[in-house]
């Protein structure tokens, strides 16, 4: 593929790239395992989907190796095969619009969680942000169109899930929200991991109507946006 990413497209690379290398990092994947996608307007390329390649390690990854697909899965860009998850990318950006980027990591405390249970119990707020508990996709094989359909089931209504036996997936507007939800999702499992495995105690949740509260709480969580002159 010989075509040429704009400037802000190869900026939206960079920042793909910086952040699977945080993936490995913080402890959320290991080796190549992982994959991460952000979708962009190219000005010359229209709609294109950037997305990590498979079978390489993020650190042996720089500027030149761009991969993009358009929305059909078409390679535009790049020598490097895409992720082998790119069934599951595709899917997640045609159904969410609103969702530019997607985030998929092994997670080793969302992935022990997603073997015990078919929902994350909401034993702490921060479910809120998920837009409810988080569900658990059923098992199939990685790269399938069937693991794809089930991530559509589990993601209604959600910005987030697990993936049985596998790992976890978020999504949101840009990558640094999206990557965000994920340790959030990883540091949820560990806490009701680590509530449920007193003998003979069962942790609270909190009720739907206390995450609607919280839901509310969080949407003005942080500093004010600035306004001209502020």
């Amino acid at each position: 593929m010989t075509r040429t990413p704009s400037p802000g497209t190869r900026a939206a690379w960079a920042e793909l790239l910086a952040t699977a290398r945080r993936s490995v990092t913080d402890g959320l994947v290991t080796g190549t395992s992982g994959n991460l996608s952000v979708r962009v307007h190219d000005p010359a390329l229209g709609t294109l989907i950037l997305v990590t390649p498979t079978g390489v390690p993020y650190e042996a990854l720089g500027a030149d190796d761009l991969v993009a697909v358009d929305p059909a899965g078409h390679q535009v860009i790049g020598t490097l095969r895409p992720t082998s998850e790119l069934p599951l990318h595709l899917a997640v950006h045609q159904d969410r619009p609103e969702a530019k980027a997607v985030v998929h990591t092994h997670a080793v405390h969302a992935t022990a969680a997603s073997l015990l249970v078919d929902e994350v119990p909401p034993v702490h707020y921060v479910t809120a942000l998920f837009g409810g508990p988080v569900r658990v996709a059923p098992y199939a094989r990685y790269g399938t169109a069937a693991l794809a359909e089930a991530v559509r089931t589990a993601l209604t209504g959600r910005t987030a899930c697990l993936l049985a036996h596998h790992g976890t997936l978020t999504l949101a507007p840009d990558l640094a929200t999206a990557y965000a939800r994920t340790t959030q999702l990883d540091w949820l499992c560990h806490l009701w991991l680590t509530a449920a495995a007193l003998p003979g105690r069962t942790p609270r949740v909190l009720s739907p109507q206390e995450l609607t509260e919280a839901a509310g709480a969080l949407s003005g969580y942080g500093q004010p946006s600035a306004g001209p002159g502020d």
